[in-house]
């Protein structure tokens, strides 16, 4: 899923100004509350990360606000990544935040709106097609991206 996702991310991307990351890349958010980056409780390493501004990275990853974020969740992580990273990634300005539950194959889109806030999330399933709303004709085909999970889960013979 998460490879379906990055290549079709980075097909696109060919020639353009962004750049996308898969984990482990390390995004540093809020720095000009701290004076030191060690200070910053705002540190994630998200399954895959957007950034269109060259001077936000360096040999670390992203300090300051990536474009996008994608979070895959898992059990243990879905109340993180559901309510902590959610407000984080919000307060922080990061214009499109994707949320991938596989099990469900749903995804929760939420885009930033003029007021600074995520408005009601856009629900998806693999039944559909995603624009990407950082790009003007960027579209993510959900079937693919699931439908690759689907194959490495019957592929996987270990009970």
């Amino acid at each position: 899923m998460l490879s379906e996702l990055h290549r079709q991310i980075a097909n696109y991307l060919v020639g353009k100004e962004c750049d996308v990351y898969p984990a482990p890349f390390h995004v540093v958010l809020n720095l000009e509350s701290y004076e030191k980056e060690e200070e910053s409780k705002d540190v994630f390493e998200p399954d895959i990360t957007i950034v269109c501004d060259p001077n936000k990275l360096d040999d670390a990853g992203c300090k300051g606000s990536p474009d996008m974020v994608i979070e895959i969740i898992s059990p243990s992580s879905a109340k993180r990544d559901k309510i902590e990273k959610i407000n984080k990634y919000e307060q922080a300005g990061v214009k499109e935040y994707w949320i991938v539950e596989p099990q469900e194959k749903i995804i929760s889109v939420f885009k930033l709106q003029e007021s600074g806030s995520y408005g009601r999330p856009e629900l998806y399933t693999d039944e559909h097609e995603v624009k990407v709303s950082i790009f003007d004709d960027f579209i993510i085909q959900l079937n693919k991206v699931f439908q690759y999970n689907q194959r490495k889960v019957k592929g996987n013979r270990n009970p």
